[in-house]
């Protein structure tokens, strides 16, 4: 490696040494390296804060709704901001978003830490300060998860979200304990001023981090124009949609684990902040030795099998939760909760990874957190109110069953479609036309087939694909008619906004549409290839 790379000042990842890649590989990249440190440090700091605010709640409100609102709190702005996030990041230099989103969440840490110091902080100013807080991370989280292809080759991506996950949880797992320890000894004020102290890494890192430019050719997308073409993608990349109704189906149940635990805690066990801290440290333990063993795990299960088995481990250690009150085997307990949350944690984030395109990743992952974040969001609600109407005992076995019901049900929808999906761009040349502005459209695109009459319904049946092509890339309408005066005669038709719309298009072609585009292209039988026209609204 270079000597500006290994100081940190270079974005091209280093190639690796040859060999073969281990887990441990992204780790040779040196920005990808510091960042991922950093990201573990600022990680502990944030699961501190989580303990000194979940457990300054029981504190300041113990009913169980507003410990749950907490939760609620924490995960509303991730779905609220995660879109219009990763729309930020898809439109602007990531690396200044990213370093505005660390000076937001240290504003905000400091700031709690100071009232919570002179005595100031009460219920409703402990949710708002957890909102912001969550806002600093809705702002950073699509941007980082979007940057991990640019800081490692791409034989190590999967690598690296593993590793990724890994400091999550190894922060999960040193977080809570040492958030415990100091609540017990300087209370939650201090707990939040090291939180935001924590946060400096992370952007001393990126401020010295020099991304390689990139190369615009076309003016930046407009934000709502971006949102718009953003959720037209997620809804026209079936891999991505079927990743989104598992993270549904999980997610929703899981949340009442996480925000009942700091109610059974300190109701139903009589622990003070110090046990708390080593019930999260032992789900934290948990997820580390699971994201140790799921590249193994990977090679003997599917995705599917592998998020089935993990939902009902998690279900049972909600069970688990209702009805075993003894502290140490609660605590052993609490180690698979952490297990099966990383398995589906990563067999998700994995999924969501794959299946987007690199000029719209940011989004595509802002969506994803979205559906996380919200039905963490919803779920924390709905358990916290019927475990503050029925008990807690009871939300967390409507919790369990609605998990394995909801798990069995999203069946249907296969983490493992697709297998060879391949999103590295192939760009589609387009005929010059200097006289267009750029501004003018809408645009009416046809594509004009020959095909044997014989073929007319599998060439029907591929060219539906087509829709999805069109749509993924910026498409408002697309449709396919034929001819009823010469059969065989069929002609493919999309409009979209403007000229400079069209151009994105063909800027956003993959591998895999190219793949598609052959296949159908393969049923025409004419001399010449396809007609192609370009129709432009007059202006």
């Amino acid at each position: 490696m270079t000597d500006a790379q290994d100081s940190g000042s270079g974005a091209t990842p280093a190639t690796p040494a040859t060999g073969g890649f281990s887990p441990w590989s992204p780790l040779r990249q040196p920005v990808f390296r510091m960042l991922w440190i950093a990201t573990v440090v600022s990680n502990i700091g944030s699961w501190m804060s989580d303990v000194g605010s979940s457990w300054m709640m029981l504190l300041l409100n113990s009913d169980p709704l507003w410990v749950a609102m907490v939760q609620a709190a924490g995960s509303l702005p991730m779905f609220l901001f995660a879109l219009p996030s990763g729309v930020m990041a898809d439109i602007v230099d990531r690396r200044r978003y990213l370093l505005f989103s660390q000076l937001w969440v240290f504003i905000a840490a400091a700031g709690l830490g100071l009232l919570a110091l002179t005595g100031h902080v009460t219920p409703i100013g402990l949710l708002a300060a957890a909102f912001l807080l969550s806002t600093g991370a809705a702002m950073s989280s699509p941007p980082f998860q979007a940057i991990v292809p640019d800081l490692v080759i791409k034989t190590e991506l999967p690598a690296a979200i593993a590793l990724n996950s890994l400091g999550i949880n190894i922060s999960r797992a040193i977080g809570p304990a040492l958030g415990g320890l100091i609540l017990s000894f300087a209370g939650p004020g201090v707990v939040f001023l090291l939180n935001a102290l924590s946060v400096l890494g992370v952007g001393f890192v990126l401020y010295r981090w020099k991304a390689e430019p990139t190369i615009q050719r076309l003016p930046p997308e407009h934000f709502f124009s971006a949102v718009r073409v953003g959720l037209r993608y997620v809804h026209s990349a079936p891999v991505l949609r079927n990743v989104l109704v598992r993270a549904l189906a999980f997610f929703l149940f899981g949340s009442a684990g996480w925000a009942l635990l700091p109610l059974v805690a300190r109701r139903e066990l009589g622990l003070g902040p110090g046990g708390y801290g080593i019930l999260l440290a032992s789900i934290g333990i948990g997820a580390v030795c699971g994201a140790i063993l799921l590249p193994g795990l990977r090679k003997k299960l599917s995705p599917d099998r592998l998020t089935v088995t993990a939902s009902l481990l998690f279900a049972l250690t909600m069970l688990a939760l209702a009805f075993i009150r003894y502290f140490w085997v609660l605590t052993a307990i609490e180690f698979f909760t952490g297990f099966a949350w990383i398995t589906i944690l990563s067999t998700l984030n994995v999924g969501a990874q794959r299946s987007a395109a690199r000029w719209v990743k940011a989004r595509a992952l802002a969506v994803y957190l979205t559906v996380f974040f919200g039905s963490m969001t919803l779920g924390s609600a709905i358990w916290g109110q019927l475990a503050s109407k029925t008990g807690i005992r009871t939300a967390l076995c409507a919790a369990a069953v609605g998990m394995i019901l909801a798990s069995a049900a999203a069946l249907r929808w296969r983490l493992d479609k697709d297998p060879d999906l391949n999103l590295d761009a192939s760009e589609h040349p387009l005929a010059p036309a200097p006289d267009i502005r750029q501004e003018r459209g809408p645009v009416m695109v046809s594509i004009e087939y020959e095909i044997d009459p014989a073929q007319a319904r599998a060439f029907m049946l591929a060219v539906q694909e087509m829709r999805r092509v069109r749509r993924r890339g910026g498409a408002m309408t697309w449709a396919v008619y034929e001819d009823v005066q010469l059969p065989g005669t069929f002609v493919e038709v999309f409009v979209v906004g403007s000229w400079l719309e069209h151009l994105r298009q063909h800027e956003r072609h993959t591998v895999n549409d190219r793949l598609i585009q052959s296949r159908v292209q393969a049923f025409h039988r004419g001399s010449v290839p396809p007609v192609v026209r370009h129709l432009v609204a007059p202006g």
